[in-house]
């Protein structure tokens, strides 16, 4: 038996008739970029995410990039970001010359410490003024915001982290690309900090069929300069407001994302199941007390992006379940903070211990909506065997 990693054509077929429908018009229309299909997309993740103001943009790391640029972070200022997580998320702040300061993770959920987000802003930052942001003691640079990352699916804690964002006025800047619907307290990823940003990247669970991303904010003002920037500053044709990028949504990828929205939830909940699934095989072959299961904080849920265990001898489970054709995946094997393009900043090993301690030992089994129980028994027999011998 072979089970992949991921299987997008098995999605695909069941959705095949209904993307060609959709696709058609377009192709027949000849109206690629923006336009109303995108507008029909963005109506789609407003009501969605609950949040008035709704952008398509042309990918997840664009969406991070506008944000940014939308909130006039530069070279003067620093951003606290978690280095557990995907590149683009440090990297696309680090592009307009804002400092990303790493703080380490949850060990449980995997997400942004607010512990360490608090430790890091009093030990590092003074306050200079009630209006000014954070000062650095030694570099003087200014602290502008705070990124969390809803990691594999589940939300970070964010009422703290709003409330550190109050405290200290800088803005909160949502990374939610791996996490659309999940839920903090009712409260939909994306929707709860200063914007919120998405990728539509083909493996998500709201995938394109190519690059797309979407950012959304309640900020009216923020909102407008955001729809100004995706296309190279201006509302009108010609005439430029400001300095801005083109990042806009192709209307072939929003009218397929129109298409799959429409399944998310149900989607989402056949993740769950085989979540669930999976844990009740771990027990039944005696590997609760050998692996650890993804954890789901009591005031959340987890839409599993991925399906992520903490493992003894990771590297050889790997191999050993690639040799019998199935799919796994580490995310992520080497943090940020040690990333040889931000050797620079200073950062050693042993700053971050949480986040060091799961580089070692996180991996990312097959979960998708077509998984099959069949499928589900096979990869965690394998492991079963691996571990008796």
């Amino acid at each position: 038996m072979k089970v992949p990693l991921l299987d997008l054509t098995a999605q695909y077929r069941t959705i095949k008739d209904d993307v060609i429908a959709a696709i058609t018009p377009v192709m027949e229309t000849q109206m690629l970029i923006l336009g109303a299909t995108v507008e029909k997309f963005e109506a789609a993740m407003g009501e969605l995410t609950g949040v008035k103001g709704s952008i398509a943009v042309s990918s997840g790391t664009d969406a991070i990039v506008l944000a940014g640029m939308a909130l006039g972070l530069g070279h003067e200022d620093d951003v606290i970001v978690p280095s557990f997580t995907f590149f683009a998320t440090a990297g696309c702040i680090a592009r307009l010359g804002v400092r990303p300061v790493f703080v380490d993770i949850d060990p449980k959920t995997y997400c942004i410490s607010p512990d360490a987000v608090a430790k890091t802003i009093a030990r590092d930052y003074v306050v200079k003024g009630d209006d000014a942001p954070p000062v650095h003691r030694k570099t003087g640079r200014k602290l502008r915001g705070i990124m969390p990352v809803h990691l594999y699916g589940q939300c970070a804690d964010m009422d703290p982290l709003l409330e550190i964002a109050q405290i200290y006025r800088v803005a909160l800047i949502e990374d939610a690309a791996q996490a659309i619907d999940a839920r903090y307290k009712g409260r939909p990823a994306g929707s709860m900090g200063t914007v919120g940003c998405f990728s539509f990247y083909p493996t998500k669970n709201l995938g394109a069929f190519g690059d797309a991303g979407h950012v959304v904010s309640n900020d009216a003002a923020l909102t407008d300069m955001m729809r100004k920037m995706r296309v190279h500053g201006g509302h009108q044709r010609y005439y430029h407001d400001v300095v801005g990028m083109n990042a806009r949504m192709d209307a072939l990828q929003a009218a397929v994302l129109t298409v799959k929205i429409r399944h998310l939830k149900a989607w989402i909940k056949a993740r769950q199941e085989r979540a669930a699934r999976y844990v009740t095989l771990f027990e039944k072959h005696n590997l609760l007390s050998i692996v650890t299961p993804p954890y789901t904080a009591p005031d959340r849920d987890h839409t599993y992006h991925q399906f992520v265990i903490r493992c003894p001898k990771r590297d050889a489970l790997r191999d050993f379940l690639k040799a019998a054709d199935i799919g796994s995946e580490v995310y992520y094997p080497h943090p940020l903070h040690l990333q040889k393009c931000f050797a620079n900043l200073g950062y050693k090993e042993g700053d971050l211990p949480e986040t060091e301690k799961a580089t070692k030992e996180v991996l990312a089994l097959p979960i998708y909506p077509e998984l099959s129980s069949e499928q589900q028994s096979f990869v965690v027999e394998k492991m079963a065997e691996f571990y008796r011998k």
